[in-house]
C-alpha cells in the first residue's frame, strides 16, 4: 500500500509529500493521528516545498553575482548611509508604487551592495527580479536590435517587478543603444521598479547618453516616483588597519650617538 502511494506521489510529481511519506505514516501508526490530520501535515510538506524551490528558481533568475543581503551589509563602516535610511525601501512598499530608486556615488561606497540586498529582498517576498550590468544591457539591446528580438526582450525585461541596473558610469554608447536603454525605461515608467547604481550625478548623465531632450525626458519620468540615495562615504574596498596604517605611521627618528660605537660591542 505505501509503495503504491509513493509511485502515485512521484507520478504526480507531488514531491514535498513523497520525501516524507514514510516518515509521515510512521508518525501516524505510532501516534495515531486521524487521518484528516495526516493529510493536512503531508499537504503542508508539500507547501513549504513548493515554496522553496519556487524562490531558489526565482533567486537564479535573479542572476544576483554576489549572495549579499542587507544583514550582511557593514552599516557600521559606511557612516554615509543609515540603516533606518535603508530600512524604508526594504519594507518593499516601492515596488507596490512602481517606485524608482537611484543609489549616487563614487566606487566601493557600497551601492550595489544595497542595491542587490534589495533585490534579494524582493526576490524571498515572492517577486521577479534580475540583476544586470548597465555595459552587459546595452549590449543585450543592441544586439537585439540586429535580430529583431528586441520586442521579445523587452517584454522579459519590462515583466520584472524589479530591474537592478548596475554602474552605470561612462560607457562607450552609439545613439541606437541610446534611443533603445531610454524606451525600455519608459515602457517600464509607472508600471514597474527599477534601481540604478551609478556614479555620475544627474547633470553628469547629460555627458553619457549626449541627447539632452532624452535625458530631460528620462529624468523627468525617474525623478517623478523616485528615491535618490547618494553616498559620499569612504570605499569599503579599502582596509581600516591599512587607512590607518597611512594615517598613524610615522617614521622612527635616527638618534644621533654622543660618542663612537666599539666596534667589538655591537656585534652582540
Amino acid at each position: 500500500m505505501q509503495t503504491k502511494l509513493a509511485d502515485l506521489l512521484k507520478t504526480l510529481k507531488l514531491t514535498g509529500m513523497s520525501e516524507v511519506l514514510e516518515r509521515e505514516l510512521a508518525l501516524a501508526e505510532r501516534e495515531g493521528l486521524a487521518t484528516a490530520e495526516v493529510i493536512e501535515r503531508l499537504l503542508v510538506e508539500e507547501f513549504h516545498y513548493r515554496q522553496e524551490r519556487s524562490l531558489l528558481y526565482r533567486v537564479k533568475q535573479g542572476r544576483m553575482p554576489w549572495p549579499w543581503t542587507l544583514a550582511s551589509f557593514p552599516f557600521d563602516k559606511q557612516p554615509a548611509v543609515s540603516k533606518s535610511q535603508i530600512m524604508g525601501p526594504a519594507s518593499l512598499s516601492f515596488l507596490d508604487r512602481a517606485e524608482n530608486i537611484v543609489f549616487i556615488g563614487d566606487p566601493g561606497t557600497g551601492k550595489t551592495g544595497l542595491a542587490i540586498g534589495l533585490l534579494r529582498q524582493a526576490l524571498v517576498s515572492g517577486r521577479r527580479g534580475r540583476f544586470i550590468k548597465a555595459q552587459d544591457l546595452l549590449d543585450e539591446l543592441y544586439a537585439s536590435l540586429a535580430d529583431r528580438s528586441t520586442p521579445k526582450l523587452f517584454r522579459s525585461l519590462a515583466g520584472y517587478d524589479l530591474l537592478l541596473i548596475d554602474e552605470l558610469g561612462y560607457l562607450t554608447l552609439n545613439p541606437e543603444q541610446v534611443n533603445v536603454f531610454f524606451k525600455l525605461l519608459d515602457e517600464r515608467y509607472s508600471k514597474k521598479s527599477t534601481i540604478i547604481t551609478t556614479n555620475l550625478d544627474y547633470p553628469q548623465w547629460y555627458d553619457l547618453f549626449k541627447r539632452k531632450p532624452l535625458v530631460d525626458a528620462l529624468l523627468d519620468r525617474l525623478n517623478h516616483h523616485c528615491i535618490t540615495i547618494r553616498i559620499s562615504g569612504p570605499s569599503l574596498r579599502v582596509p581600516a588597519h591599512t587607512e590607518s596604517q597611512e594615517t598613524n605611521h610615522t617614521p622612527p627618528k635616527k638618534q644621533k650617538s654622543k660618542s663612537k660605537m666599539n666596534p667589538e660591542s655591537s656585534a652582540h
